[in-house]
């Protein structure tokens, strides 16, 4: 299971609102998002996301895609391996 921690990593990092983490976004990674997209992103975990998105994210919150997504596998998946 996939779990998103955007909002987490934003929080450790002392960002609270999607406005915010556009303007870093735009800062510190040259890289525009709508609000709609910031929002969703936000909000609820992607369904998929482009490469520059995540190049982007990681840049601005200096993290990394391992620090954005927590994977735990699920008991059925580790039951059949």
């Amino acid at each position: 299971m996939l779990v998103w921690m955007l909002r987490q990593v934003m929080a450790a990092r002392g960002i609270w609102s999607g406005a915010a983490l556009g303007r870093l976004l735009k800062e510190r990674a040259g890289y525009e998002l709508s609000a709609p997209s910031i929002s969703a992103l936000v909000s609820g975990e992607p369904k998929q996301m482009k490469a520059d998105t995540m190049n982007a994210l990681c840049t601005a919150l200096a993290c990394t895609p391992n620090d954005l997504w927590s994977f735990t596998p699920d008991e059925e998946q580790e039951i059949t391996r």
